[in-house]
């Protein structure tokens, strides 16, 4: 479902400022922090400062429509649309790899059996250390 629909359906407009935000976290080509978004922003639409960001960047989350999450001691957004991965971080050298949703499915499955939590596994991050700093 597009981005203009799922705002429309809550009761919500899709803004210049909110089309605008979308669209940078849509193009980048990582994770983006609300700094970069904002820095994004600049020259391109008077009047959007960081509270602007920071609240459009919550609504959207609340919408389902960016995902939230922390890496590298900051909070990093990207479009829902990406789908669901995890991060591994080595502790160590601080090299990041993507995880496959998939590899979480054990768990899940694991905690709503023995514990009837139904856990919400999305967007994680996970540190721990690499296979060369295990070695080294």
């Amino acid at each position: 479902m597009s981005c203009s629909i799922v705002l429309k359906h809550k009761g919500y407009r899709l803004t210049p400022q909110r089309r605008l935000i979308l669209g940078i976290i849509h193009q980048a080509d990582a994770h983006i922090n609300a700094e970069e978004i904002l820095s994004r922003l600049e020259g391109k639409m008077a009047g959007i400062n960081k509270s602007t960001v920071y609240r459009t960047l919550d609504l959207l989350e609340s919408l389902g429509l960016v995902v939230k999450s922390q890496l590298g001691g900051s909070k990093v957004y990207h479009h829902a649309e990406e789908g669901h991965h995890h991060h591994l971080v080595c502790k160590k050298c601080g090299r990041q790899f993507h995880c496959d949703e998939a590899a979480l499915i054990p768990l899940k499955q694991s905690l709503k059996e023995k514990l009837g939590f139904e856990a919400d596994l999305s967007h994680h991050v996970v540190h721990g250390l690499c296979r060369e700093c295990q070695i080294n």
